[in-house]
């Protein structure tokens, strides 16, 4: 019996990167030996991420379909074949035994040609609404791995395993790092501190949010830490002081800043909804309006019907933020029934879970 192999894509945003090198860190744990190689898009963060985190990566020359006639799209049917020659090319050479998709560009034909040369593939999908490509692939795949309920009406109910999305580990035990929190932020232990999440690219219209509300924010005693993305740090750095309000591009110890948090904001991209329940703080969601199929809607509400965090409409921010915030901050009962609620739905063995999965698959 030689080494086991396995082929990880996942991209396009952290959002599919992070499941996929959590997913191989286990594997990585389980099989010492094991070899593993990336598949991503050529011009997506994976190229530089994957690497970071020690592993290989190949790029496929693959983008998305716009929803309008451009040069992109003519260029689409180029690529998608470019991409399936090159993935059939990766899969004869490298002889996978599992191949694994977390969702991004490339690994749509990836998977799609994994299926082809009967290698056994498995989903991994963060949100509770999925896009097309996974619903395609679902009819091939071995197991479908999903973090959120009633997925049947999208793929086989036969091979769907509600397992959770992949989260950091560290952020499992953050109760214990409050007070290191608190000083690594420098933050007033007597104030609340309410944390502003855009993801990593930043959220224009949360940000604009946070500019208008500041003063009236502040004037309610509590402190800021405003992660307002690297797009955007420019615009709203001259509201650091360091002390009150802390405006920060990235945020490097999600554990400590989550620790440290009483309230936070942020945006309904599946790994933040996951981290979000593990984390168990009173949340309100913001989803972004702009992004495929709405599922950043449909993965708050799934949460918001819970009781388990508070949704506010982009379209609705000025006419009830204001209110809707005051009434969290001043509300103890509501604040510790959206914390217990949330926690409910956290799913801290996601990753150990999904990679039982992929073991099964082993010939």
């Amino acid at each position: 019996m030689g080494n086991h192999k396995f082929i990880l894509s996942g991209g396009g945003t952290g959002g599919h990167i992070y499941p996929a090198i959590a997913i191989a860190n286990e594997l990585k744990l389980r099989f010492p030996d094991a070899e593993f190689l990336f598949v991503g898009a050529k011009d997506k963060m994976e190229m530089q991420k994957v690497p970071e985190s020690g592993y290989k990566i190949e790029g496929l020359w693959i983008a998305g379909l716009q929803r309008r006639l451009t040069l992109q799209n003519m260029m689409f049917p180029l690529k998608l074949i470019s991409s399936l020659t090159i993935s059939r090319k990766i899969i004869k050479q490298f002889k996978p035994d599992v191949v694994i998709g977390t969702g991004g560009f490339a690994s749509g034909p990836l998977l799609q040609m994994a299926n082809s040369l009967d290698i056994p593939t498995v989903i991994q999908e963060q949100n509770s609404y999925p896009g097309i490509t996974n619903k395609i692939l679902s009819k091939k795949a071995k197991a479908i791995c999903v973090a959120y309920e009633n997925l049947e009406r999208f793929f086989p109910k036969e091979k769907i395993v509600f397992t959770g999305n992949p989260v950091r580990q560290d952020l499992l035990e953050i109760d214990s790092k409050r007070k290191e929190a608190l000083r690594y932020f420098n933050l007033d232990p007597n104030k609340k501190t309410l944390l502003v999440l855009g993801g990593s690219l930043g959220a224009r219209r949360i940000n604009q949010l946070i500019e208008k509300e500041i003063y009236n924010i502040v004037s309610k005693d509590i402190q800021i830490i405003w992660q307002c993305g690297k797009l955007y740090y420019h615009d709203y750095n001259h509201f650091n002081d360091g002390q009150i309000v802390q405006v920060l591009s990235f945020i490097d110890r999600m554990d400590l800043v989550y620790a440290a948090a009483d309230f936070v904001i942020s945006r309904a991209g599946a790994s933040s909804v996951s981290e979000l329940c593990l984390v168990g703080k009173p949340v309100i969601f913001i989803p972004s309006p702009n992004v495929a199929e709405d599922h950043q809607t449909k993965n708050a509400k799934a949460i918001v019907e819970r009781n388990g965090a508070i949704l506010i409409k982009e379209s609705e921010l000025d006419a009830t933020f204001e209110h809707t915030f005051a009434n969290l901050v001043f509300d103890e009962k509501l604040q510790k029934e959206l914390s217990e609620n949330i926690k409910k739905l956290a799913k801290p063995n996601a990753t150990k879970d999904i990679v039982e999965q992929i073991v099964k698959l082993i010939k």
